[in-house]
Formats: structure tokens, C-alpha cells, sequence
């Protein structure tokens, strides 16, 4: 048996115990005749104390350690001597009397300290992202994503939702940024794209009769950086069959507040304040207004326009895409006035930033299109790019609608990081690149030739 408990573990109704640790040596004193080790593992630290008795060999070994050398302990639970007693850790009032030491590994001199309060370059903590996710301040914000993670699916599950995967080798469709494409080795000349969205697939799934669906998916987007994009993240996607506006808003509203709630024992005070997209332009000239309701300030913004003007293009383009709903009200107008008509579309906004998006859709083959129309989509094109939806929505499309939350994002905004990067195990920089791996990278003749590709040297 490696260990029989972990460093956070034990306390002082474990005194006189016999046990086994193993962990990082996050720090050594040596007192001349006693020798002073903080042990530590993800789950806390504890003091381990090695004296020349009654085995002068342990005591020998332990002032040979170094830091981050991992080790495993054998020995007694001990209450520490009065005054000496640190309230900081779980483990302050007792300490390990160690009569084994084994020591499974050590360790090279560090780049930098495992340390909270490190000033090294964000570089060089990617590159030795290993030793940056043992920083008790990082670690943290890992465990609370994990935490987080665990109460959304708990809550979904309980309200009737079926968590479904869906593919990410899938078929290149305009979805407002630049789609990954990943070339087929067994369909020349082909290639798959990395899904930006599963947009489609879970509006399929509503057309399968699902009724509920969920999925904490990855996402990815070939777009310019900044410190809360990633080119890959992580969506909370929701869809619902036979809902609308106000059923999506108020599942959003409850699972906020059940992840508040549960993990960070904070009560969020619900509904939301609801206001317009042009009260929102008109009072505050933002889309995503920071209100100023305390240190966690929601709000919706809803009654987008269905549709916004592209100069460049000269044409109408959708605000959100092409499958979001007009409302009711305002069906009328395309064949009128269609720069008036507003979406069935709601964004989530916390402290000035966007963290959930969504929309009743279209399900309606004819409204459909008349919206590609407006688009300058022909048919042909539609069915180029979205047929097998189009095609599903033949056999018996429900009413249906749904909200997708940037994790990463609500996250960072939620531990109060500078960076979507710390709340992401093992992040890309704002250049796309991935220190710890070196990708993106090179790849050998041989795998382009298999896959036809040609490589064109830069102008």
C-alpha cells in the first residue's frame, strides 16, 4: 500500500496512529538534531518530523531531500507541542513522528517556486504547466471547475435531461468564425471540420424526440485572441423541445443559482433583470451592459434584431444565425420591413460580460425559407451547407430552443482570474500556441503526402 491517507487528511483524533504518506516536499528545516518537512499532495499539507532516533539512516536520508522531491513517509500521529500549532492548514494541530522515508523521486532545480505570489512570465508557467498546476491558487480553480461541473450535470439530470455526445469530425458550415479543418486520409482532397458549435446535431436531436438535451462540450473556433477566447473551449450547450423564451431563461436563471448555491454556498437572488438590446444600446452603448446587483451583477438582454445590415457584403446577415426564430409579433415584417423585425434571442451578461447566448429556433420548413431568402442563401446553397438539417426538419420538427454558457469564461469571471488561461488545465497563449507541447508543430512529408497536401512556402 502506497498510503493510507493524504496529507489534508488527518487530524488530532488520528494521534497515536500508524501511517503511510506519500506527496512533494514543498519545503525542508533543518534544526540541527530535528529535521522539519512540509508534505504536501492535492489534498492538503502536513508536517513530517525526522529525528536521529531511532533509525539515524531516515534521519540521514531526510537531510539529503530536496524540494518537490517525492517521497514516501512512514510513522506516528503526533499532537504538536503547544504554541506550535499553525491554524492556516487543516493539519496544523498535529505532526508525523516519521520512522520510514522512501524517497520515489527527486526533483531538478525548479524554474520557478511553487508558490502563489511567483512574479515569472505566463510563458514560462505554461511551459512547466506540471509545476504550475501544483500551486495551491491554480489547483484551486481546477478543483472548483470540477466542483462546478459536477452540480450542472447533478442539476440537469434531476430536471429530466439526457447528456448526449456529438461528433467532432463533422462538415464545415459558416457559423461566423473560421472552422479547424482536419484533412481525410480515406477521402482525398476532403476534409472534416472541428465543430464550432454542435448547433446542428442538438437541434437533430430535438427532431429525434430527445426532448432534453445536454453536453459540457468542447467547441472550437479559428478567430484572433484575446485573454477570454481560447481556440478551444468548453460550452455548457442546452436545447429543449416544446419550450420558449421564458422556459429556456428561467432553466439558466436555476442552474446559476443551484451552482452558486452548492459550491460557493452564495445565494443569487432570482429573476434576472430583462432589458431590451436597444434599451441596452441606448442607456449604457454596450450589448453587454456591466449594471454595477454586487460582486456578481446578471442581467438578460433580450428582443435582438432578427437581422443586421453588412456593408461590406451589401446584404442582410443573421445577428445570432440563420436558424434563430423571429418573434410572433414580427412575422409580418419580412415582407415588409425586415430591419425592424426582432429575434426570439437572449443573452446571459455577468459583470459586463457575455456568459450565455440562445434562441428559440425555427422549425417551420417555409419560415425557414423565407429567412434564407432575406439572407441571399438559395436553395441550392442551403442544402449545400445545411441540408441535413433542412432534410430532418421534413419528418416532424417540435417547437424547440435552447442556451449555450461559455464555462471557461463564467468561470474566470467566478475565482476573479485575469485570464480564461488559469481556469483551463492546459491552455493555449493569445498566438495559439501550446508551450507545454510546442504545438502547433511540423509534421513529416510522409503525413502530408498520405493526406494529398502540398505544403506552399510563405511569400
Amino acid at each position: 500500500m502506497y498510503r493510507t491517507h493524504t496529507c489534508g487528511q488527518l487530524t488530532e483524533k488520528d494521534v497515536e496512529k500508524e501511517v503511510v504518506l506519500c506527496g512533494w516536499v514543498a519545503s525542508r528545516r533543518d534544526h540541527g538534531k530535528i529535521i522539519f518537512i512540509d508534505l504536501r499532495d492535492r489534498y492538503g499539507m502536513v508536517q513530517v518530523v525526522f529525528l536521529p532516533k531511532p533509525d539515524i539512516s531516515v534521519y540521514e536520508t531526510a537531510k539529503k531531500l530536496g524540494v518537490e522531491y517525492v517521497v514516501k513517509v512512514k510513522g506516528k500521529v503526533n499532537l504538536r507541542p503547544k504554541g506550535t500549532e499553525n491554524p492556516k492548514i487543516q493539519t496544523g494541530k498535529i505532526e508525523i513522528l516519521a520512522y520510514q522515508l522512501e524517497v520515489l523521486n527527486s526533483c531538478e532545480e525548479l524554474p520557478f517556486c511553487i508558490d502563489d505570489n511567483i512574479e515569472v512570465s505566463e510563458e514560462v508557467r505554461l511551459y512547466h504547466r506540471y509545476l504550475d498546476l501544483r500551486r495551491a491558487g491554480i489547483l484551486k480553480k481546477i478543483l472548483l471547475r470540477h466542483q462546478f461541473n459536477q452540480a450542472i450535470r447533478k442539476y440537469l439530470n434531476s430536471q429530466g435531461f439526457i447528456e448526449v455526445e456529438t461528433p467532432f469530425l463533422t462538415k464545415s458550415t459558416p457559423e461566423g468564425a473560421r472552422d479547424y479543418l482536419v484533412p481525410s486520409r480515406l477521402n482525398p482532397n476532403k476534409f472534416y471540420a472541428l465543430p464550432q458549435s454542435p448547433q446542428l446535431f442538438k437541434q437533430i436531436l430535438m427532431v429525434s424526440g430527445i426532448d432534453k438535451y445536454y453536453q459540457i462540450v468542447r467547441c472550437f473556433r479559428d478567430e484572433d485572441l484575446r485573454k477570454d477566447r481560447q481556440p478551444e473551449f468548453t460550452q455548457l450547450d442546452i436545447e429543449m423541445s416544446f419550450a420558449e423564451e421564458d422556459d429556456v431563461i428561467l432553466l439558466a436563471e436555476n442552474i446559476i443559482a443551484t451552482l452558486f448555491d452548492e459550491v460557493l454556498g452564495i445565494k443569487i437572488k432570482t429573476p434576472f433583470l430583462r432589458i431590451s438590446y436597444k434599451e441596452a444600446i441606448q442607456k449604457y452603448n454596450a450589448d453587454k451592459p456591466d449594471i454595477g446587483e454586487g460582486d456578481f451583477r446578471f442581467l438578460w438582454v433580450v428582443d435582438f434584431p432578427l437581422f443586421e445590415w453588412n456593408d461590406l457584403e451589401n446584404r442582410w446577415q443573421a445577428c445570432h444565425h440563420p436558424f434563430t426564430s423571429p418573434k410572433n409579433s414580427d412575422i409580418p415584417l419580412l415582407d415588409t420591413d425586415v430591419s425592424n423585425i426582432k429575434a426570439k434571442a437572449y443573452d446571459l451578461i455577468l459583470n459586463g460580460q457575455e456568459i450565455a447566448g440562445g434562441s428559440i429556433r425555427i422549425h417551420s420548413a417555409q419560415l425557414q425559407e423565407k429567412i434564407f431568402k432575406i439572407l441571399n442563401i438559395t436553395q441550392e446553397e442551403a442544402i449545400k451547407k445545411f441540408g441535413f438539417l433542412l432534410r430532418a426538419f421534413k419528418y416532424g420538427a417540435p417547437p424547440h430552443g435552447g442556451i449555450a454558457f461559455g464555462l471557461d469564461r463564467l468561470y474566470a469571471i467566478i475565482t476573479n482570474s485575469d485570464s480564461i488561461r488559469d481556469v483551463i488545465a492546459f491552455p493555449k497563449t493569445q498566438k495559439g500556441i501550446c508551450p507545454l507541447t510546442e504545438a502547433p508543430s511540423y509534421v513529416e512529408d510522409s503525413q502530408l503526402k498520405e493526406l494529398y497536401i502540398k505544403l506552399i512556402e510563405e511569400s
